[in-house]
């Protein structure tokens, strides 16, 4: 449970930096004469609602089962995961409409402060990048992931600007739309994200199976409980944070009822103790022999 407050936190921390980011490339933005910088300002104001999403999907996914909701709450992990890669693929998709419209109207060229403010951006994003995708990893979570995915989508922005701008500045006349160019490169980066990250989430909301070595690993566990002969069938999906799963086993035939309900326990037991985050375990037993 630690872990997962601290990825709260580290949600909510994100946010309160976008707010802030937004505000100051904005305003650097429209003083220092640098389109891609007013852009990259509201592809950050966009991640303040993105991160909210994160925080608030992290905070319903953990609710426990109730009646309305007997499977738990899980997919508001998703939910959130899938609103997020959506906002990336708008962002990319504003900034880029936005970028063409200024190279094909260029202005005057950027001002000299502007890198700086980029710089500070990127190692403050980056920075946020690497803390997320590691909470992302160890809660299993894509919404954390896809949230990290924006604030490294938001260093790569900075980091095509920073580029961009040094272009204008350093080539003079006939240089003013570089970091407009530097900002659609960019954009395609920032639409791969959101594509992948997509995927992903579609996949978990449409329960598809876990990954092959996450199922053997589970018939394996599930395989040394004494009692099991063989494991017969195991269907694995993601719920949120969490993985529910349905797994035959096949016992002796000859035993009791009571034996067989005992060794099903010891399966769901070992499962749920596992370091797979399982905490919705159906076993069915079936006989070796009629």
């Amino acid at each position: 449970m630690g872990s997962f407050e601290s990825a709260l936190k580290l949600s909510a921390a994100g946010l309160a930096l976008n707010a802030a980011l937004a505000a100051i490339k904005i305003g650097a933005g429209v003083f220092g004469n640098s389109y891609v910088l007013i852009a990259d300002g509201i592809e950050s104001a966009a991640d303040v609602f993105s991160s909210f999403a994160v925080w608030a999907g992290l905070r319903v996914a953990v609710l426990p089962a109730d009646a309305n909701h007997p499977y738990g709450h899980g997919k508001a992990e998703s939910i959130a995961s899938a609103i997020v890669s959506l906002s990336l693929l708008g962002a990319a998709i504003i900034i880029a409409v936005q970028s063409l419209r200024e190279i094909m109207v260029p202005q005057g060229p950027p001002r000299t402060f502007t890198l700086v403010v980029l710089v500070l951006v990127i190692v403050i994003k980056e920075f946020l990048f690497r803390r997320m995708v590691r909470a992302g990893a160890s809660l299993g979570s894509r919404a954390l992931q896809a949230d990290a995915w924006h604030h490294r989508s938001d260093s790569l922005t900075s980091a095509a600007a920073f580029v961009g701008i040094s272009i204008a500045l350093l080539g003079g006349p006939g240089f003013e739309t570089a970091d407009d160019w530097a900002a659609l490169v960019a954009c395609g980066i920032i639409a791969w994200n959101g594509v992948r990250l997509l995927r992903g989430t579609l996949d978990d909301i449409m329960d598809a199976a876990v990954s092959p070595e996450i199922t053997a690993e589970v018939r394996t566990l599930a395989g040394g409980v004494e009692g099991v002969i063989e494991v017969e069938k195991c269907r694995i999906r993601k719920v949120g944070l969490h993985l529910a799963l349905d797994i035959h086993v096949v016992v002796d035939g000859n035993l009791s009822v009571r034996r067989g309900h005992a060794i099903a326990h010891e399966v769901e037991a070992k499962l749920r103790a596992s370091e797979h985050r399982i905490n919705d375990v159906t076993v069915h037993i079936e006989p070796d022999r009629f």
